[in-house]
């Protein structure tokens, strides 16, 4: 039996972290999407031992100061698509005013760090987020791009096909067409 579920990656990432470090005793508390601060010295050989349960699960402890502030834009995009209010400015102002630096300095880095843009993985994040809404049928292809922030659903769409290489509304009816397969071999 297939079961389609919904879920908060934020809300799990920080329950998987906490439950997580727990056994290794320490005092710690989780930030932000992807930022932990231990309020205790931790020795070498600990950090080794939660390297390795964190490794695990595809968590990966950062020390590069380039690669740390590359995660921070990746985390604050996150932040920024999945909001459930539209943000208001550009993301190129957003992401300057949240993190601090400039928005050439942050894009430069970007692409040196990931080779892709900041814009690139944006639209990335964005139809990733737009294919669970639409697995999870919760809005209709307007209400997608509203919440999305495109400023229609052929932009949307157009963006949608170039990553996916399908349109929405084929992605819909894919997804449709599963589901009635799946109801019927139950």
């Amino acid at each position: 039996m297939k079961t389609f579920i919904k879920f908060d990656i934020n809300i799990v990432t920080k329950k998987l972290l906490e439950d997580l470090l727990k056994p290794f005793d320490l005092k710690f508390r989780v930030l932000g999407f992807g930022e932990i601060e231990f309020l205790e010295n931790v020795s070498e050989e600990k950090i080794n031992q939660i390297t390795a349960v964190l490794n695990e699960y595809g968590i990966e402890i950062i020390e590069n100061q380039k690669s740390i502030l590359v995660q921070k834009i990746k985390d604050v995009i996150t932040e920024m698509v999945n909001s459930d209010e539209p943000i208001a400015v550009k993301s190129s102002v957003f992401l300057a005013d949240k993190l601090n630096h400039s928005y050439g300095y942050l894009s430069n880095l970007f692409s040196e760090v990931t080779y892709t843009s900041i814009e690139n993985y944006i639209i990335i994040q964005k139809i990733e987020v737009a294919k669970n809404l639409i697995i999870n049928n919760q809005l209709t292809l307007t209400e997608i791009a509203f919440k999305l922030n495109y400023s229609s659903v052929a932009h949307l769409s157009t963006q949608f096909k170039n990553i996916t290489g399908i349109t929405p509304s084929a992605f819909q009816r894919i997804v449709k067409k599963r589901r009635e397969i799946s109801i019927k071999t139950l």
